[in-house]
């Protein structure tokens, strides 16, 4: 494996396996993965004009959601949407034992202005044959006290797809609740406006994770694995993005999935498996 700098075509670290399978990543901003090349294809789309202006959100890559998924409910913290992860600076360093990056963000005077606790968040991005392994570790921090951390976390991948037209997406639950009209929905129909947007959400169910695959339309196809407390999938479309977002989150929109007293910590995991189709 090497690890290396890369300057173009924007500054970046790139991580190489034996295999030539790579990951592309810019701690600075957000700790954001950019690039995910498996079996000589590039898996991830990345709308690289705008992440060229910092004043505009990211479309694209691998955004980290915490410490909420959504908007919060209520008005406990001042979080902006899907929390800060994906706005602030990450440290990175390579991954002992197997190919593939550590990225970690702990808290700051800038994160306790929003977000009152003390924590450290490790995400571990191991490329292993046909799939990505992703290892998240969230731990509370705070030296002492009483009071719990509460935290959702969650990824955003944009998953390149040949078109949205071409696009399926593969087991998932006959019902889901549909973020744009915040009603239960049957999820056949959501699916089939994919070419108009969509923004949907299957849960587990009986302690089992749904486990869906997308077909990209590319001759492959991409299944998320998760394990709880990772529970809940999320589809996402953006037209007429050539992409579909399938997330893996620890909990609903704007609630928070677990607390944790100092001292503690979590760990949640999900793999992106490639087949060709």
């Amino acid at each position: 494996m090497t690890l290396s700098r890369v300057d173009a075509p924007f500054p970046h670290w790139q991580v190489t396996a034996a295999d030539g399978d790579q990951l592309q990543v810019v701690p600075e901003r957000g700790g954001l993965i950019t690039g995910w090349r498996c079996g000589g294809e590039e898996c991830l789309y990345f709308d690289a004009e705008r992440f060229a202006d910092p004043r505009k959100s990211v479309r694209g890559g691998i955004p980290v959601l915490f410490p909420v998924c959504g908007t919060l409910a209520g008005d406990e913290f001042a979080l902006p949407q899907h929390g800060f992860a994906r706005d602030q600076p990450w440290q990175l360093e390579e991954l002992q034992g197997a190919p593939g990056i550590r990225l970690t963000l702990t808290d700051s005077p800038v994160t306790r202005a929003v977000y009152p606790f003390g924590f450290r968040l490790t995400l571990d991005y191991s490329l292993e044959p046909g799939a990505l392994a992703i290892r998240a570790l969230v731990e509370c921090t705070d030296p002492s006290g009483e009071t719990a951390m509460p935290f959702a976390l969650g990824l955003h991948p944009y998953l390149k797809v040949l078109s949205l037209a071409a696009a399926r997406l593969e087991g998932l639950p006959e019902r889901c609740f549909d973020h744009l009209s915040h009603t239960e929905a049957a999820t056949a129909d959501q699916l089939a406006r994919l070419e108009q947007g969509v923004d949907l959400r299957v849960d587990g169910s009986h302690g089992e994770a749904p486990q869906p695959w997308l077909l990209t339309g590319r001759n492959t196809a991409v299944q998320l694995q998760m394990q709880a407390p990772l529970a809940h999938a999320v589809v996402w479309s953006d037209p007429p993005r050539p992409m579909v977002c399938l997330e893996p989150w620890s909990a609903r929109r704007g609630e928070w999935g677990r607390k944790l007293l100092p001292g503690e910590h979590c760990e949640l995991r999900c793999r992106y498996v490639i087949r060709p189709v």
